[in-house]
């Protein structure tokens, strides 16, 4: 009989060195004059980022690195090249991030699709059983969710068209703040207060660091309150 291997000893514990690197958050104390070109400089670089975003959406799954690169390179001759990997970078994040809160919805869907036809196709008022809801309880109720079945399938079906299309619903500053722009009233805001915290988180972009010294500082463009991120 062939003798048996030992087993191999295990090593003892170790913690992993977590990645090096150094981010500085400030408040900068600025004149007037400084301040007002930290706010122009910040409005140009959110106009740029928003066009950005616009053309990496109308690409959808089209998108390549040739695609990539004229994107760098328009965004190059009006800022310069690390801003303009920056813009892109975080762009690819925003689309990255869209898409995944696409797939995450759709799943949503399904799964509310699902769970109310397995309802619908039992008898009235029938019990559930191993943990499953049993049938609607009355026929009332059983016709309000035959209604919302249809609204979930017509919004799973415009979802689905999307995911196929590789459309993202994104936009700069929230869906939010957008829309309150057509209720100002409501909102008890006049176009100007709007128009102020629209622009102001579009005035925050952060260039990555170097990748061949590895830091991780970052400087940085803010609007004219003070902070510096």
């Amino acid at each position: 009989m062939a003798e048996k291997k030992p087993l191999r000893s295990i090593a003892a514990a170790f913690v992993a060195p977590g990645p090096s690197g150094v981010a500085i958050r400030d408040r900068l104390r600025v004149s007037a004059i400084d301040a007002d070109v930290l706010r122009m400089v910040g409005v140009h670089l959110g106009s740029l980022a928003g066009r950005d975003l616009a053309a990496r959406c109308r690409d959808g799954m089209g998108h390549d690195k040739d695609s990539w690169a004229v994107r760098k390179r328009d965004l190059t001759a009006v800022s310069s090249s690390r801003w303009a990997g920056s813009i892109t970078k975080s762009t690819h994040d925003q689309w990255a991030l869209a898409r995944r809160g696409l797939a995450a919805h759709l799943q949503h869907l399904d799964a509310g699709v699902a769970a109310v036809r397995r309802r619908l196709a039992l008898p009235v008022g029938a019990k559930g059983s191993c943990g499953e809801p049993g049938g609607y309880r009355s026929r009332r109720e059983w016709h309000a969710k035959s209604r919302r079945l249809a609204v979930l399938e017509h919004r799973r079906q415009a979802a689905g068209a999307d995911w196929q299309a590789g459309r993202v619903r994104v936009v700069r500053g929230g869906k939010r703040l957008a829309n309150t722009r057509h209720h100002l009233d409501t909102a008890r805001l006049t176009a100007q207060q709007w128009r102020e915290r629209w622009t102001r988180p579009a005035c925050s972009c952060l260039p990555t660091g170097s990748p061949v010294s590895g830091t991780a500082t970052k400087p940085s463009v803010s609007h004219p309150t003070g902070r510096c991120r």
